[in-house]
């Protein structure tokens, strides 16, 4: 790490303001130019801290950047990760307040649903299956407390500013269908996503590390050097297969996974 507890308290602090208050904060790495990667995640676990004092339960986790494209467009090769709390969670068919996020996107993944703990840096591809108890088509809604381009500067968001930023995360919502987890080939799972009737993105599972239990293994290992596991109960999202879909107020939105359901959401 290169910035002081001081300074990654401060910035956790300001990324709850921002939350609280509906607004956007300048981009840390424009302030902190060494910032590394673990500076980002102690950021991002004393953000997490801060919501959690307020009574919040963690009721999961997200992994971000799986695709080939977007990794690309924030010149890394690896995931990120960010924690999903209570008040995170929506139903397939509500109507979200215009005042609850700032810039919502949405994305289609894949979402596991655990009934054992998962935990150790060798954890295997055959152990996230026994862990599961189901699988769900769900949506993640993206938002950002970090401006994603400095006016001044018009530099974009770094990934060190997206995993402060508690990898992007605000909401999921979750589909009405369950899986088990030899039901499908989940490489050949893929949604159909649509805006106001008009289709805006298509996907299939394989574009998330070749596959999404890839991903929950990436997730159990990167956890494991933290100290943290999985647990039963948690919910996980794989990671998107479409890119981030714009939802200003008025958006309606419909992801069509086909046999696997599908979820829809609006915002007011």
């Amino acid at each position: 790490m290169t910035l002081s507890k001081a300074k990654i308290n401060q910035i956790a602090k300001d990324l709850f303001q921002a939350e609280a208050d509906a607004r956007q904060i300048g981009l840390p790495s424009q302030r902190y130019s060494d910032m590394t990667m673990d500076d980002a995640y102690e950021i991002q676990t004393a953000f997490t801290k801060l919501k959690s004092a307020t009574g919040l339960k963690i009721i999961g986790w997200k992994i971000g950047l799986t695709s080939k494209a977007m990794q690309s467009a924030l010149n890394i090769n690896i995931p990120d990760s960010g924690v999903l709390f209570e008040n995170m969670k929506f139903n397939s068919g509500e109507i979200i307040p215009g005042s609850r996020f700032i810039e919502p996107r949405i994305e289609a993944e894949i979402a596991f649903v655990m009934k054992a703990p998962l935990a150790g840096a060798d954890v295997t591809r055959n152990e996230v299956l026994a862990a599961t108890d189901y699988l769900a088509p769900s949506l993640e809604i993206l938002d950002t407390r970090i401006l994603r381009i400095d006016p001044e500067t018009g530099e974009s968001r770094k990934i060190v500013d997206t995993i402060s930023d508690n990898a992007a995360n605000a909401g999921i919502v979750l589909g009405n269908f369950r899986h088990d987890v030899d039901d499908h080939d989940l490489r050949w799972v893929g949604a159909l996503v649509s805006r106001n009737g008009e289709i805006e993105e298509t996907g299939l599972g394989a574009g998330v590390l070749n596959d999404p239990v890839e991903s929950v293994v990436w997730l159990a290992r990167r956890m494991a050097q933290y100290g943290q596991q999985i647990e039963s109960g948690h919910i996980v999202l794989s990671g998107s297969f479409i890119r981030p879909i714009e939802c200003p107020p008025g958006t309606a939105i419909n992801a069509d996974f086909g046999s696997f359901g599908h979820v829809d959401i609006c915002f007011e």
